[in-house]
Order: C-alpha cells, then sequence, then structure tokens
C-alpha cells in the first residue's frame, strides 16, 4: 500500500528543506543541487533563503553484470565513492569508475555551457538532492565539495532512510534532514508528483 505523501512536489519539498535551514540566511554559504533532480528542490532552498545557486554532476557506478546495481557514485575529479565492489576485480572495478566519471564530466559541461560553477572555496557548500536511499550519490558530491575548497559541507535532503544517513554522517559536517525514515523504500513514494528532470529545467533553473 502506497503511503501518504510528504509533499506535493521537489518545489515543496525545497521550501520545506530551507525552513529546516533557516541558520544558513545570510551566510557566505552556497546551495549545491545533485543533478538532475535535487536541483529542482536546491532552487527553492537558494530561492528561499537568498543564497547562490549550483549544480554538481553526480553518476552512479554500475555494475557491468547488473545495471541497476550501484557500486557507489561519483562527481567531477575526485568526488569517487564506492560502497560495494560487487566482487569486481580492481581492474574491472576502476574500469566501471572510469565510466562513470567520463558520464559526470559530460554533464558537468553540459549543465555549466551557460553557467560559470560557483566558487566553493573558502565558503559553506548545501549539498541538496531530494532524497537519500543508500547515500551513495551524496558522498560522492560530499567528497566533491572538499576537493573544490569547501570550509564546511552541510548534506541536505527533505527525506531519507535512517541507515544511510549514519554513513553520511561520517562523512558531511552536518546532516540535515526532515524526515528521517526506518523504512524508505524509495524517494519517490513520499512525493505526490516525482517526474524526470532533463537536462533543459536545469538550465533554466540557474
Amino acid at each position: 500500500m502506497r503511503p501518504e505523501p510528504l509533499f506535493a512536489d521537489r518545489r515543496d519539498a525545497g521550501r520545506v528543506l530551507a525552513r529546516a535551514l533557516e541558520a544558513e540566511r545570510g551566510t557566505d554559504a552556497v546551495v549545491v543541487g545533485l543533478a538532475r533532480g535535487g536541483v529542482v528542490v536546491a532552487a527553492e532552498v537558494a530561492r528561499e533563503l537568498g543564497l547562490p545557486l549550483d549544480v554538481v554532476a553526480v553518476r552512479k557506478v554500475g555494475h557491468p553484470y547488473q545495471p541497476e546495481y550501484a557500486l557507489g557514485a561519483v562527481a567531477p575529479g575526485d568526488g569517487v565513492y564506492v560502497r560495494d565492489p560487487g566482487g569486481l576485480t580492481p581492474r574491472e572495478l576502476a574500469a566501471q569508475v572510469d565510466r562513470a566519471q567520463a558520464r559526470a564530466a559530460e554533464l558537468d559541461l553540459t549543465l555549466h555551457a551557460e553557467h560559470e560553477p560557483v566558487p566553493l572555496a573558502g565558503r559553506t557548500c548545501l549539498l541538496v538532492d531530494d532524497g537519500l536511499a543508500t547515500g551513495a550519490t551524496m558522498i560522492a558530491a560530499v567528497r566533491w565539495a572538499r576537493s573544490r575548497g569547501a570550509s564546511r559541507v552541510v548534506a541536505a535532503v527533505p527525506v531519507g532512510a535512517r541507515q544511510s544517513m549514519a554513513v553520511l554522517r561520517t562523512e558531511a559536517d552536518a546532516v540535515v534532514c526532515p524526515h528521517e525514515l526506518s523504512d524508505l523504500v524509495a524517494v519517490g513514494l513520499w512525493y505526490r508528483s516525482f517526474g524526470q528532470v532533463d537536462d533543459a529545467e536545469v538550465a533554466a533553473l540557474l
């Protein structure tokens, strides 16, 4: 049986998350949405708090024999997180990571074609996604933000799996989640509307 949704859509979730991040108003923080769905949530957070908005291109590292199974995730540069090698040899795993990094780099170029990245060095980075299941993409994004020189990294999601939050807290300086659930099942279940977000929508938000 489908649970009662917590949010009407990603914009609604962004407004809820902005209230939980109210302490960041007036700071030097940069709101960075995880591409692609997280950018819709992040745009609302940035608008509500009066902060600059940017995007990070995150891609999952797939298993070569089970494409739907995510071994981890990557973001451009040093944002790499492998949660499970999936029985692959080091060489096989490295090949999958390289493929994912190439996809992340390509997406990054597309999303920043008309929007220069916002500098993070010495600033707080508020990483925002539309939800957290395994936490792999968010951890990759945290590592990416640190490699860009962020002085403080906050991971923020409207809804997430409690067990994954515990792992995320070992990576980020702070984790903000209004709804931590012991039985998440799937992020989309908690939204009344949870459609696909394309590159054009992300570019328009930026």
